[in-house]
């Protein structure tokens, strides 16, 4: 394990803010993570564990412990019941895996495609996308327990996965390090397609039996329209993509906020499987006065999705998280929603 001492963490962050770690360990094996693990605890450094640097907003003044990156690599297939178990490695790019198992004819991910960072972090967050949540094909997690100092395996159950939501993201307060994401996939399947506008864009592309290649195509494809996808010439992809989560009312909280929406036109909604309806954080921003290509200083909203803050040159993590809450208290002041950050402030 390689430990260096003020390293930069803005250029490791897709949103391109924030100061220096004091102390920066990248970790390669379960080996190295406990060896980090317990240089911390020695010198008593507080620990942030950094994948691929997605969905996190780093202080401007830095973080003053240790930053671990997890940079383990590997992954194992195994045939089961006919069905493919694959444990993955945590620090294994997302979209790298993902592509590699839909070229082998894997289904269960194909409406993943596109998303940055890392695999450890994709349970954390229950990632989803386009109809798709890795909830779905997750079986188990296991994890290194920081405070009893061993492994834990948790299965998808004691994950308790909601949407964007997990134990470890509501619960667990950063005691567990996600070492490896074990997927069931299953072979030769058809592809999720649940998603009205994945549905619309396959239709208009004459794709009535799309393989999971063209999905995988076809998301990456929306997504780029959405500057949804990493790409040093885009200027809007310098973000952390969906900034905010899209708020899931109960039916008397969804009966206020109609209320407070009426006049407005057209109210997205879509209704859970709970009985709960979710509502556009997109729509939601941009009703309540802030459109898309909206500027505050170095920090704005995309010009092509409201829901992706965009850090341009100059741009400082308290910009940023100034705009973060200008939003949040706008739209709470029009329709009484409140807007849930989808990235971790550090």
């Amino acid at each position: 394990m390689k430990l260096e001492a003020q390293v930069a963490l803005a250029p490791r962050t897709t949103l391109g803010v924030g100061g220096a770690a004091a102390h920066y360990a990248r970790v390669e094996s379960d080996a190295d993570l406990r060896t980090a693990l317990a240089y911390a605890r020695e010198h008593d450094l507080g620990v942030q564990v950094l994948g691929g640097g997605s969905n996190v907003v780093v202080p401007d003044a830095g973080c003053a412990g240790l930053v671990i990156e997890m940079a383990t690599r590997g992954i194992a297939l195994t045939e089961r019941g006919g069905e493919l178990e694959v444990r993955v490695a945590a620090g294994e790019p997302w979209d790298d895996f993902v592509a590699r198992l839909i070229k082998r004819g894997y289904q269960g991910l194909e409406c993943l495609s596109g998303i940055p960072g890392r695999v450890g972090a994709t349970p954390i967050q229950n990632v989803g996308a386009y109809g798709q949540d890795v909830s779905e094909t997750i079986d188990a997690v296991q994890t290194f327990d920081r405070v009893s100092g061993v492994d834990r395996i948790f299965s998808a159950r004691e994950c308790h996965f909601a949407y964007r939501d997990s134990f470890f993201k509501r619960h667990a307060g950063g005691r567990y390090v996600v070492t490896h994401v074990t997927f069931r996939l299953r072979p030769d399947a058809n592809p999720t397609i649940r998603y009205p506008e994945l549905q619309r864009e396959l239709a208009q592309r004459g794709l009535t039996r799309p393989s999971l290649v063209n999905v995988r195509d076809t998301v990456l494809q929306l997504r780029r329209r959405k500057s949804m996808v990493l790409d040093a010439t885009d200027p809007n992809s310098r973000s952390c993509g969906s900034f905010f989560v899209n708020p899931v009312l109960h039916a008397r909280e969804l009966s206020e906020f109609l209320a407070r929406a009426a006049g407005v036109g057209s109210v997205p909604q879509f209704t859970q499987p709970d009985g709960r309806v979710k509502l556009s954080a997109g729509w939601l921003i941009e009703q309540a006065g802030f459109p898309r290509g909206t500027r505050d200083g170095a920090v704005g909203l995309s010009s092509k999705h409201a829901l992706a803050l965009v850090a341009y040159e100059g741009a400082r993590a308290n910009d940023v998280r100034r705009l973060a809450q200008r939003i949040q208290l706008g739209v709470q002041s029009r329709f009484g929603v409140l807007l849930e950050p989808e990235p971790i402030f550090w």
